[in-house]
Order: structure tokens, then sequence, then C-alpha cells
């Protein structure tokens, strides 16, 4: 095989494709790896989840209510969720031993309070609850 001094402009042009396809192919091996670590580093903070029902009368899911919570022992409701068509809702809290007052915005007369559900949050778990109103 010999050697040209002078290349040709195919040669050139080959050699270039050459190169750019390397460069392009180590481009796409270097991106998921590099990806792969800022994914697994990610730390989000724990949290327990409160996940219920609201059950209206004759045992149906209700659709469209609003569920508020806030700490017991404070005032102002900090979460709010609405519930789905089967009646389900869930809400993210901080971990942690705390105290929950769980209350369904309905529209009810001034006279009736609203029902309230108490709740106990020990870590990062998962507590399951149903509501059942009454009309």
């Amino acid at each position: 095989m010999k050697t040209l001094k002078n290349p040709t402009r195919m040669q050139i042009t080959r050699r270039r494709w050459f190169s750019l396809v390397a460069a392009s192919l180590g481009l796409l091996l270097w991106l998921p790896v590099s990806a792969v670590p800022a994914a697994c580093t990610s730390k989000e903070a724990p949290y327990a989840l409160i996940f219920g029902s609201v059950w209206g009368p004759g045992e149906h899911p209700l659709y469209g209510v609003h569920v508020k919570l806030r700490r017991a022992g404070e005032k102002k409701f900090r979460w709010e969720a609405l519930s789905d068509h089967r009646g389900e809702f869930a809400i993210r809290v901080p971990a942690g031993k705390q105290d929950y007052v769980l209350v369904p915005d309905l529209k009810h007369s001034k006279d009736k309070p609203l029902p309230e559900t108490r709740l106990h949050v020990d870590n990062d778990e998962r507590i399951d609850i149903g509501v059942h109103l009454e009309e």
C-alpha cells in the first residue's frame, strides 16, 4: 500500500466523515454514563403519605370532595387535596412524629360542625384512612 504525499480531496472528506462519526459515537456513549450519577444521587426528603377515601351515604365514593389537613394544635390548614373519581386522595407530609387533623371541606349549615379525623404519623410511612360522610 502506497502512502500519498498529497492526499486527494476524496480522502480528506472520508477522514472528516470517519472522525465525525467516531466523535458522535463517543458522545452518545458518554452521555448516559454521565447522566446516571446525577439521577442516582438526587436525595428527596423523606415523607409520610396520608392516603384516604371519602365515602358518602350508601357507601358510595364521593368525587371532588376538597380535603384539608393541618397539624394538631394549629389553626391554619397547610395541605389540601381533591378526591378523584374513586373517592381517593393522597397527601405528602414531612416524616417524623406528628399528629394531624383531616377535615373534608363540605358546605354544611353553620350549626353542624365539620367532621374531623385525627391521625398520628410516626415516621416515613403510609397511613390509610376512610372518611365516611353523612347527609
